[in-house]
């Protein structure tokens, strides 16, 4: 079994490196990981400093967003015939022990999409971070009738055939409400994992702030309506 490890990643140059050089290199029912880094048009070291250790680094001339970053990664991960797929951050919020954690109910067939949630242990978690958390959580099932705990969490597990019936259009973060969408649409089974997160000043500035939820509520209609979903 081959799992790809798919991190998108945007000047990132600060993180990178210990992100890559601390995921695992074995894992029990596992016989391949390889690792993918979606470089979405840095403007810093992160491509030189990801080709180091990463099996793959594909570059984005231009930033995309971390939807088209995600879409690439899964894009290449079917091409090299991986059985599972996760996404992890790059800014070093995950803990990569918990990537065992996550893909265990895949490899048990127990579940088609794992996501491993945030919100159950919210310990050193900023609280305006948890109160965008929730308030995406709501609107996401609000759109797509599918809860989950931790609908923006970035780290994800996939089995190949979940991510060969899903179809994704989004570009920015609704790429997370829209996976919820898909697995509701594809009548995928879902569990959710608890997982750690690391919190630094670094990671703590980066990603969503609790305001992007309108313009991601926006996008998430926009997909409802156009019939995508």
């Amino acid at each position: 079994m081959k799992l790809a490890i798919v991190i998108p990643a945007y000047n990132e140059e600060k993180t990178i490196d210990a992100v890559l050089k601390t995921l695992p290199k074995k894992l029990d029912g596992v016989d391949e990981i390889v690792t993918i880094v979606v470089d979405d048009g840095s403007m810093d070291k992160t491509n030189q400093i990801a080709k180091v250790n990463a099996n793959y680094v594909i570059n984005h001339v231009v930033n995309l967003g971390v939807g088209a970053a995600t879409i690439t990664g899964f894009a290449a991960a079917k091409k090299l015939s991986a059985d599972l797929i996760v996404t992890l951050d790059a800014d070093g919020q995950h803990n990569p022990d918990d990537v065992k954690k996550l893909i265990g109910p895949i490899v048990k067939h127990e579940a088609d999409v794992v996501i491993g949630t945030r919100m159950l242990h919210t310990k050193g978690m900023p609280a305006m971070k948890i109160l965008g958390n929730w308030i995406m959580n709501f609107l996401t099932f609000l759109v797509f009738h599918k809860w989950s705990t931790d609908s923006q969490s970035g780290m994800k597990a996939f089995d190949k055939k979940a991510i060969k019936k899903m179809s994704f259009h989004s570009i920015g973060y609704e790429i997370c409400s829209e996976i919820i969408g898909e697995i509701k649409r594809n009548n995928l089974k879902l569990t959710e994992v608890p997982i750690e997160v690391i919190y630094t000043d670094y990671s703590k500035a980066t990603g969503q702030y609790w305001i992007n939820a309108i313009n991601i509520f926006t996008r998430i209609i926009n997909i409802k309506i156009s019939g995508k979903k």
